[in-house]
């Protein structure tokens, strides 16, 4: 499906053959002293790919040149990924305004020269529209950058382009297929073309796993970040609820919403999310940029990546919840070798773990994303442009008069329950926030934290991805990401193998501003078992 950004708003710089093989080719071409791109920036972390630049073996011309071209390739043509839905028509002349300034004044900052992809749900000056993939946001120009773009960009970012999402984030009707908009289409799976990209961040974990730029940028209110990472067999962050801003994000809702990166290694996921994390007057509930937890606990967003250790999995205490598993033979198996695999690394397993009330608060969550989307997104839309709906009803019924494009496969079922809410002093309301915090903090994560004196928990991610399907909606297997997500906590989840060829994601979670900790664990569990393979572009 042809939207109306894939052929206004994208610009090419070249005609590019429809063909694989020309890449590497081109990536010889592109680069000097004939680096191959195609080859190097599949493997490469952030820190490889600097080196390069500061010996004169690549540019960061020659980087965005290569991804440009490759989205072309893969993305517009040949396996039609779909995944990025919108291009920076300056981001070559940024680069070359950054190669000139690395051989006078070095790296501007950890992100210099880098390619970066946002979901289209991200306020970005480039040019580009904020959407949400709804064609009633298809000129929703933001007069400013997101906080957290601003953020990249002072890191010295480059944002390449916007990627493809699960319209409104999945929030607009309960029957959705991850990875649709009205807007763009579609969203395949690189490892099987047939199957689902797991939403909503769907265009972000799928362009990162075909090598379509360095990282991304997702956005999460419950696995819309580590859902599309595991499944594309990538590393996705999401971090402790307000240490990433939400100023300039399409919301769902406050109290669980953040963004967080998505990339091929470790390495380039926390070096990304130490540039995004900052404090912001401007976010709803910011959480101050020296994070001072509870516990005693402090963290510098910068200090991130000393994390990044080899051992970094000796002596720690790993609780299993099996309470989020047991749902598919192979996966089991995955998370049983990868239990091993940790314990060989000096971690010590706590198994057969489960919350005591099990996962209580799923309709309390629920009902308050509806409270907190009705309130986020009136204010959001008061913002825009006044040629756009300027409210949950204006939207409703907008989608309404444009059915036949704006919902062909499915409807509006939660816009409608959230329009009916009221505001948030509503005791409904105040209850059901009440419940699910202390469901998933005290009485939850916390709780087995501390009874089993645990530095984290494990369980898989999800299931492999399940055929995509616009008629009958999505078919979730299982998941680990409600508890991180409801309560706020950080939640990193990173390959695990694959079943007949599919990725699968081995989740670690903890307790309020514990990222350091996470990546300590995850970097040594990594760093061994290096199970992430690219993708075939194969259709089963």
């Amino acid at each position: 499906m042809i939207s109306l950004f894939h052929s206004v708003k994208r610009f090419s710089l070249k005609p590019i053959a429809v063909s694989l093989v020309v890449l590497s080719n081109l990536a010889l071409a592109e680069a000097p002293n004939s680096l191959d791109l195609a080859t190097f920036t599949e493997h490469a972390t952030i820190p490889e790919l600097h080196q390069k630049m500061q010996s004169g073996e690549l540019t960061s011309e020659a980087l965005v040149r290569f991804y440009l071209a490759r989205i072309e390739v893969i993305d517009d043509s040949g396996p039609t990924i779909n995944s990025v839905v919108q291009l920076n028509a300056n981001a070559v002349a940024q680069a070359k305004a950054y190669d000139l300034s690395v051989k006078t004044e070095g790296l501007k900052g950890v992100l210099h020269g880098i390619p970066v992809l946002l979901k289209d749900n991200i306020d970005t000056t480039d040019g580009m529209a904020n959407t949400a993939g709804s064609i009633a946001l298809a000129k929703n120009f933001p007069a400013q950058d997101a906080f957290l773009v601003s953020q990249l960009k002072r890191a010295g970012a480059i944002i390449l382009g916007k990627t493809n999402l699960s319209e409104w984030a999945n929030f607009r009707s309960d029957k959705s297929t991850s990875g649709w908009t009205s807007l763009y289409g579609q969203t395949k799976n690189p490892y099987d073309l047939t199957r689902n990209p797991c939403g909503s961040s769907s265009g972000s974990g799928a362009a990162i796993a075909a090598n379509l730029a360095t990282v991304a940028i997702g956005t999460e209110t419950d696995g819309s970040i580590t859902c599309p990472a595991a499944i594309n067999g990538l590393v996705g962050i999401k971090p402790t609820i307000g240490t990433v801003s939400r100023h300039g994000i399409i919301p769902i809702a406050f109290s669980q919403d953040t963004a967080g990166p998505m990339a091929r290694n470790l390495t380039d996921a926390v070096i990304t999310l130490s540039a995004l994390s900052a404090f912001d007057e401007q976010d709803p509930a910011p959480t101050k940029a020296n994070y001072q937890a509870s516990n005693g606990r402090v963290v510098q967003p910068t200090a991130l990546s000393s994390a990044l250790k080899t051992d970094g999995l000796k002596g720690k205490r790993i609780g299993v919840l099996r309470q989020l598993s047991g749902y598919h033979r192979d996966v089991d198996q995955l998370l049983a070798e990868a239990i091993e695999q940790l314990q060989q690394q000096g971690a010590i397993i706590v198994d057969d773990l489960a919350f005591d009330d099990g996962v209580s608060w799923g309709a309390q969550e629920y009902e308050v994303l509806l409270y907190e989307f009705k309130e986020g997104i009136n204010k959001y839309l008061a913002g825009t442009d006044k040629s756009l709906p300027k409210t949950l009803a204006e939207l409703i019924a907008y989608n309404e008069l444009h059915s036949d494009r704006a919902m062909p496969y499915f409807g509006q079922e939660i816009f409608i329950s959230a329009q009916s809410k009221g505001d948030l002093t509503d005791k409904v309301y105040l209850d059901a926030l009440a419940h699910a915090k202390k469901m998933s903090q005290s009485q939850g994560i916390d709780k087995l934290l501390g009874d089993h004196q645990l530095d984290l928990l494990i369980a898989p991610t999800t299931g492999p991805a399940w055929k995509t399907d616009l008629i009958n909606g999505d078919n979730f297997s299982g998941s680990a990401t409600s508890p991180a997500a409801v309560s706020g906590y950080p939640h990193i989840t990173l390959p695990m193998g694959y079943v007949s060829g599919l990725p699968v994601g081995l989740s670690m979670f903890s307790t309020q501003l514990t990222e350091p900790v996470l990546i300590e664990a995850a970097f040594a569990y990594e760093q061994v078992t290096k199970h992430r393979q690219p993708p075939k572009f194969l259709s089963n």
